[in-house]
């Protein structure tokens, strides 16, 4: 089986996921609790409560209620907010676009450090180097998110004052058009260098903390990776041919290590995901995470529902865009099927 015909089976078993989530989303919704709930007051008559749930379709059967509400997502339609005081789609895609920015931030710190940091452990196995670096992926994996990000809070906001909070500067922004709501992209696309050094300057902190544990995983699995590899006979009949260690290590050894790597790091997607909502928390982002904390306290199942569709569907796409990856790095996972 070719590449081609792998990327498209997995496209054609994709919406047979999607429609499992979407089902397995409504159902934990409808058990979590009364989905007109932030709606409801005290001095309320029976009549009225009857009359929304009426209204939002709560009488009919609960198959009917999921065709319902799955037809009003595939229209765009996923209720209103009441945590934002407006409708689910007006709010969701610029807290979407925060809340990737960031996430994307943190791969980035994630993939390039972790990767670095494992090559060069993995390479000076048993030595002083990697000895510090497990370490660093020790400590990184075991320290919880809230407490790092409280810490780096004090340090690098309080106290040094290098870095600001929250996502930028009021007034820089409100200079420039939010066409993608991605600052950064913003920033770039109106031409303006301060509001792109405000964007970065703000990302640092939140980006940093929320990749640390991500960093940390993908350090250890590529250090084991490659110092498994680099006793492998193909190693050993790249070096009696005369190939410089460092040609050793990037065209032969490392590619191989980067395929059990790969899966850790679609998996740490999802790592991302679940640590930004402390991260936005703490850190005043305007994302997702920080979305659906708020609408976890005040029961708006509209907000937590799409919060838990929305980012299921990014998890899906990440690991389906990994496992092309894997294929390609791995010819046998196309060849068996």
């Amino acid at each position: 089986m070719q590449i081609r015909e792998y990327v498209i089976r997995r496209l054609l078993i994709l919406p047979l996921i999607l429609i499992g989530t979407s089902l397995i989303v409504f159902t934990l919704g409808r058990v979590g609790g009364n989905p007109i709930a932030i709606y409801l007051e005290h001095e309320m008559t029976p009549e009225e409560v009857a009359q929304l749930e009426d209204r939002y379709g709560l009488n009919d059967s609960l198959p009917e209620q999921y065709v319902a509400w799955l037809g009003g997502v595939l229209r765009g339609d996923l209720g209103f907010s009441g945590v934002s005081a407006a409708p689910v789609m007006d709010v969701l895609p610029r807290r979407l676009a925060a809340t990737l920015e960031l996430s994307i931030a943190a791969a980035i710190v994630a993939i390039s450090m972790g990767i670095g940091l494992g090559t060069f452990a993995g390479a000076r196995r048993d030595r002083l180097p990697d000895h510090l670096t497990r370490v660093f992926a020790i400590s990184g994996a075991a320290t919880p998110i809230f407490w790092f990000a409280i810490v780096m809070l004090i340090i690098f906001w309080v106290y040094l004052g290098w870095f600001p909070v929250g996502r930028s500067d009021a007034t820089i922004f409100a200079s420039i058009p939010h066409p993608t709501g991605v600052y950064t992209i913003d920033a770039v696309l109106a031409g303006s260098w301060t509001a792109f050094r405000d964007a970065i300057w703000h990302l640092v902190l939140p980006a940093v903390t929320l990749g640390y544990g991500a960093t940390a995983i993908i350090t250890r699995m590529m250090r084991s990776s490659l110092a498994e590899e680099l006793n492998e006979d193909y190693v050993d009949a790249a070096r009696a041919k005369g190939l410089p260690e460092r040609l050793v290590l990037r065209r032969h050894a490392r590619r191989n290590a980067l395929i059990p790597t790969v899966t850790v790091i679609g998996l740490g997607f999802g790592f991302l995901l679940q640590g930004s909502v402390v991260v936005e928390i703490i850190f005043i982002w305007p994302g997702l995470g920080r979305w659906m904390a708020d609408a976890v306290l005040r029961g708006d199942q509209a907000t937590i529902m799409a919060y838990v569709l929305f980012t299921s569907i990014l998890f899906l796409i990440v690991n389906l865009i990994v496992d092309i990856l894997y294929a390609y790095l791995d010819r046998r996972v196309v060849l068996g099927g």
